[in-house]
């Protein structure tokens, strides 16, 4: 089944394989993308997936997670991101942008900014964002935001892509409205699971209205915020540590149904890395890499590049690794439950890598699509390895 096609809203997908949300620092310093960034897509699309997730494109001029990654948030965007995106399509690979806004969760900057403290509540968050505490938005600050959702999916049509999919998911800004842990406004923003959920509904319909009606358009959904993993400190303390359960998501993917979305991208977990988004051990060394290039930007980013760099390797490895497991198919259960009681396309999300776990999720129909970073950036030849008879990638 992983070589059937698909067609949802007028676009086929030559097989069940997409590639997921993934980048890295390809685009200029100013954001616009370059034939390095566009070689990274084609290579994918070469080796036989049948669609393309972008990395997130912030919708936001100011807040960008992290800087050389490419931007939508100006019509200057759109004619190299069109050349090279008609270069990609060339294959016969389909290609959707991915749109996002990261509010407090923006990564870093060259300066620290206070709009990179965007928010819906004030508070801290000592492992997402530099910041050294986040804001609430104002009613202009919200509107504006939807806004640009808006007129970053008018410029994925320009763009000449395939499909526009929004990020309500990985701890961004549409995700911390929808989290009662990050959301306690009292106003028409929050307070309850439906006014936490109007941000969400408000861009839907923006990003709609300005992509039109016969374009392709989905959702990354996070079916669950496990907002205790992984250890973090967040104040103020609140009552929901854990956010959004599987019984609120689905309600928001039914209203997502009934406001037009075609398709649901499912994972769980608030923020990223995440256990949930990345299943496998803590990427320690990575992190702290990381957490060194931006330790210029205040106090916070200051005490967490210590603490990292405090712990001996073997020891951080361990510690850090606490809660985090390789699971294949960590999502499939919450795709499942969406494709039964939401009944729209269903892209499922978290560590598959083996042919046998592919097909027979598609098989027994808890997902339409199955949508792999990882193990694709390992081994970028993976759907041609299937159609060899491989189970297993070379490169796990």
């Amino acid at each position: 089944m992983i070589f059937e096609p698909l067609t949802i809203r007028g676009v086929t997908f030559s097989n069940r394989v997409v590639r997921s949300s993934l980048g890295g620092r390809m685009a200029n310093y100013d954001g616009s993308v370059t034939s390095v960034w566009k070689n990274f897509e084609k290579r994918f699309a070469e080796g036989g997936v049948g669609g393309i997730i972008s990395t997130t494109l912030n919708v936001n001029p100011i807040r960008k997670s992290p800087l050389e990654y490419p931007p939508l948030c100006d019509d200057k965007y759109v004619p190299r991101l069109k050349r090279y995106i008609g270069e990609i399509r060339s294959t016969g690979c389909r290609y959707i942008v991915q749109i996002g806004d990261p509010g407090y969760a923006t990564q870093t900057s060259l300066f620290s900014q206070e709009k990179d403290g965007s928010a819906p509540s004030p508070g801290l968050d000592m492992i997402y964002g530099y910041r050294g505490g986040h804001y609430a938005m104002s009613e202009t600050d919200i509107h504006e935001a939807i806004g640009e959702f808006a007129c970053a999916a008018r410029r994925v049509r320009e763009a000449g892509a395939d499909g526009v999919e929004v990020t309500a998911s990985k701890g961004y800004l549409i995700h911390q409205f929808l989290s009662p842990a990050t959301n306690r406004r009292q106003d028409d923003w929050g307070g309850t699971h439906e006014k936490r959920a109007r941000f969400l509904e408000e861009v839907v319909r923006a990003v709609r209205k300005a992509a039109g009606d016969d374009f392709l358009f989905g959702v990354r959904l996070c079916a669950a915020d496990f907002m205790h993993q992984p250890v973090n400190l967040r104040l103020p303390l609140f009552v929901r540590r854990k956010g959004n359960d599987l019984a609120e998501t689905l309600d928001h993917g039914k209203r997502l149904k009934a406001l037009g979305v075609d398709y649901l991208h499912i994972d769980s977990g608030f923020g990223f890395p995440h256990p949930r988004v990345t299943p496998g051990d803590f990427p320690f060394e990575e992190i702290r890499m990381f957490v060194d290039t931006c330790r210029h930007l205040g106090g916070k980013a200051l005490i967490r590049a210590m603490l990292f760099n405090a712990v001996p390797g073997p020891v951080g490895r361990w510690l850090f690794s606490i809660g985090w497991h390789y699971q294949e198919g960590i999502n499939l259960d919450y795709a499942r439950a969406f494709k039964k009681e939401v009944d729209l396309p269903i892209i499922a999300n978290g560590g598959f890598q083996h042919q046998s776990a592919i097909e027979g999720a598609l098989k027994e129909g808890a997902c339409d699509l199955v949508a792999v970073a990882r193990a694709l950036l390992a081994n970028p030849d993976l759907l041609k390895d299937f159609q060899a008879g491989k189970e297993a990638p070379d490169n796990p």
